[in-house]
């Protein structure tokens, strides 16, 4: 807790003090505490007018009005810090993400924290730290945010609930509905490595490689497809439900079929290994930094290239066609000449994973 006396307000001791019920009361304490930490890492001319809200410019496009796109997600994943990243940059990656998968650029972030009493504020610094490097490095200021603190034991040290907008042009449409039979499907890379990066912290388990989170801003990525002017009639970032949920999601959507192929999905070998060892399924297997490119089959092979060359798509593969089909069923051809259904998923393989 911060000390008062005549005026003077003792600095956060970040390396050994915890958040308590003060840092959230409106009084001095969380001023002090939001601009110590928050502020200091976080700072720009739009968090730093210091209102309710941010007063922000219209969004042009090449010198044109154009529309807004918004996207919110919440953030419970356990552990905090976990092989490649961390609730932090998470946070940002997974809202950056779903703004750019609408075709958007993204433009600003909002942040919201739930911190439980006696949380380390070492461990806070070490978040919001994390969370600064991702939005300088993605471009993509925050510029609005709260805090609130809950008692200890009614909470679990820190959720983040991230919002983003972005601007979209006129003319682009992107989205589950306008896949139809004879496009491709692509992925950006390697499925299930966000996933089993977590599982492995949580059961302590260690494999000859190691096996780390992919999580990643993509909105570069996206920017490089779109500017090709191929086809593409859907982008998705396969999260939680993994590439089959998400894939059952479109096709839902659509009223299609997917065809997919065991052999053309993109796995690393330690990752697989993990699944079997977990008794997972790795198509169901959250990803943090990867795309579902669904496209124009003619468009396809110009795509793949781009994603080649690209450092985020280098493992980027086309793993099956949408078909039609009545049921909407999401069909894969197995390694051993077989077909099987690949479903929703049912239940929760994978809790608190994002």
């Amino acid at each position: 807790m911060s000390e008062v006396k005549r005026g003077y307000v003792r600095p956060l001791d970040i390396k050994h003090g915890r958040v308590d019920m003060t840092h959230g009361s409106g009084g001095r304490a969380m001023v002090q505490l939001i601009s110590e930490l928050f502020a200091k890492h976080l700072g720009n001319t739009y968090l730093g007018q210091g209102n309710d809200g941010a007063v922000l410019p219209a969004p042009m496009l090449d010198g044109k009005p154009a529309r807004l796109v918004m996207s919110t997600d919440c953030h419970v994943v356990s552990p905090l810090f976990f092989p490649g990243g961390d609730i932090g940059g998470l946070s940002v990656h997974g809202t950056l993400n779903d703004v750019a998968v609408m075709g958007a650029t993204p433009l600003y972030l909002a942040a919201g924290f739930i911190l439980e009493e006696g949380f380390p504020l070492a461990d806070l610094a070490r978040i919001v730290e994390s969370m600064a490097r991702a939005a300088s490095d993605a471009g993509v200021p925050v510029v609005t945010g709260d805090t609130k603190v809950v008692e200890r034991g009614k909470g679990d040290g820190i959720f983040i609930t991230t919002t983003g907008v972005g601007v979209l042009p006129d003319g682009l449409e992107l989205g589950g509905a306008r896949v139809r039979a004879g496009d491709a499907v692509l992925v950006s890379g390697t499925m299930g490595d966000h996933g089993v990066a977590i599982m492995s912290q949580r059961e302590n388990l260690t494999f000859e490689a190691a096996i780390e989170s992919d999580t990643a801003a993509l909105h570069g990525l996206v920017a490089t497809l779109l500017a090709t002017g191929a086809d593409i009639r859907c982008l998705r970032d396969p999260t939680r439900g993994g590439l089959a949920s998400t894939l059952n999601e479109i096709a839902g959507q659509s009223g299609v079929g997917m065809m997919l192929h065991e052999k053309a999905i993109p796995i690393k070998p330690v990752v697989l290994a993990a699944c079997e060892f977990l008794g997972l399924d790795p198509l169901y297997v959250a990803n943090e930094g990867k795309l579902i490119v669904i496209c124009a089959s003619a468009d396809a092979p110009s795509l793949l290239d781009v994603m080649h060359a690209h450092p985020q798509g280098k493992d980027a593969a086309h793993i099956g066609d949408v078909i039609a089909d009545d049921h909407h069923f999401v069909q894969l051809t197995t390694a051993f000449g077989g077909r099987r259904i690949v479903d929703w998923l049912a239940g929760e393989q994978l809790p608190r994973i994002c």
